[in-house]
């Protein structure tokens, strides 16, 4: 059966609802004291929130709310054009128009005559058509935004480097080279006591680094995001650290007075109830 939502007959509700949203951001911005304000400079911490609060509803697979953070980060999107529209420079249809003609540029797979018969092809395809593009300013790596978070700039560098053929052949070589930076950060390392030697502790820095870049490229051929993995782990332990703390509060207990051991009864017990 056909989904309602994915049918051309919505595409007038889809419109309405797109031309509605910019009337609205037109009156708040001529008329809202607080809209009136805004500049792209105050905007932009808002959209990075907005951001994270899409992604988090994303991974909590909390569609209602997503719902609603979507219109949230499409509002700023709007709301930037607007600004640009003000200062002369383009409004968002100059944006969505160049989003089209950028999307049919580097997809020749379906717009043209070229080939791309699995993920790999089009995501390789996608990188040398943008360095092109781009006119190969700073080089393959010159697209990785410098603000990106250190996770996923790691993701993203790895990817443009497979883009210009630059990358590893099979699973198991990644494998090896996770095992090998492992050894290495283990070696500078040593017993695990906290480094006294600040050489030291530098070179162990620099091997812990390496070591988690290899474990994202490691991860990146497995399929697995790494950034999202990791806020998923992040998301568990706190599920059962307020278990843990919630249950011994309870029994009367408190935290700073327990040992580990007993800390470890209500943890499993956490792990038991699916937390």
């Amino acid at each position: 059966m056909e989904n309602p939502l994915l049918t051309a007959a919505r595409r007038p509700a889809q419109l309405e609802a797109f031309g509605r949203l910019l009337d609205v951001l037109d009156r708040l911005r001529l008329e809202c004291p607080w809209d009136k304000k805004q500049t792209l400079e105050s905007l932009r911490h808002l959209t990075i929130e907005e951001t994270y609060e899409l992604s988090d509803a994303i991974l909590r697979h909390d569609l209602p709310d997503l719902k609603k953070e979507l219109g949230d980060v499409l509002l700023h999107l709007l709301f930037y054009a607007r600004i640009a529209a003000e200062q002369g420079a383009f409004d968002i249809a100059d944006a969505l128009n160049a989003q089209c003609e950028k999307l049919i540029y580097r997809h020749p797979h379906i717009y043209g005559d070229a080939r791309a018969d699995d993920e790999a092809a089009v995501k390789r395809n996608w990188e040398q058509l943008k360095l092109k593009e781009k006119g190969n300013t700073g080089g393959v790596l010159g697209g990785v935004p410098a603000s990106l978070p250190a996770l996923v700039k790691a993701m993203r560098i790895q990817e443009k480097a497979r883009g210009a053929g630059f990358d590893f052949e099979e699973p198991i070589q990644v494998w090896q080279k996770v095992q090998e930076e492992l050894a290495e950060f283990g070696a500078e390392y040593g017993s695990g006591q906290p480094l006294a030697d600040a050489g030291r502790a530098e070179r162990a820095a620099q091997e812990f680094g390496d070591l988690l870049f290899s474990l994202v490229n490691f991860a990146r051929f497995a399929g697995i995001n790494p950034e999202e993995a990791l806020e998923r782990t992040n998301r568990k332990f706190i599920s059962r650290f307020q278990y843990l703390e919630a249950s011994a509060a309870q029994d009367g207990q408190n935290l700073s007075e327990m040992t580990l051991a007993q800390m470890d009864v209500y943890w499993n017990a956490a792990k038991a109830a699916g937390n």
